[in-house]
């Protein structure tokens, strides 16, 4: 895929859930991920890159301290409108993080 058409690549995700180690080995295993250990304090949280660039692009994040979230629960903090050929909303998760989402 051309650098200047990439629809639905992903930015950055962070996925978090109660076993990212065992998410990890899935990931590695199946599409090739290297992954890198970031350290959280007591723990490790997980940095996912992609085979062959080592393009970081997700995080797998253990489902306690502050990544702990609620299931659903976000809010549309600015409704989808368009933009520059596109269309935009601004969301905020559960643990109050906000982001900007843009469909070409």
């Amino acid at each position: 895929m051309s650098d200047k058409n990439q629809v639905g690549k992903i930015g950055w995700i962070d996925i978090t859930v109660d076993d990212a180690d065992g998410l990890r080995n899935f990931y590695k295993e199946v599409v090739g991920w290297a992954s890198e250990d970031v350290s959280m304090g007591e723990y490790s949280d997980y940095s996912m890159a992609m085979p062959g660039t080592g393009e970081a692009v997700t995080g797998i994040c253990h489902a306690r301290g502050s990544n702990a979230c609620k299931k659903h629960g976000g809010k549309v903090i600015v409704e989808p409108r368009g933009l520059s050929g596109g269309q935009f909303c601004v969301i905020k998760d559960p643990s109050g993080a906000t982001a900007a989402l843009f469909q070409p």
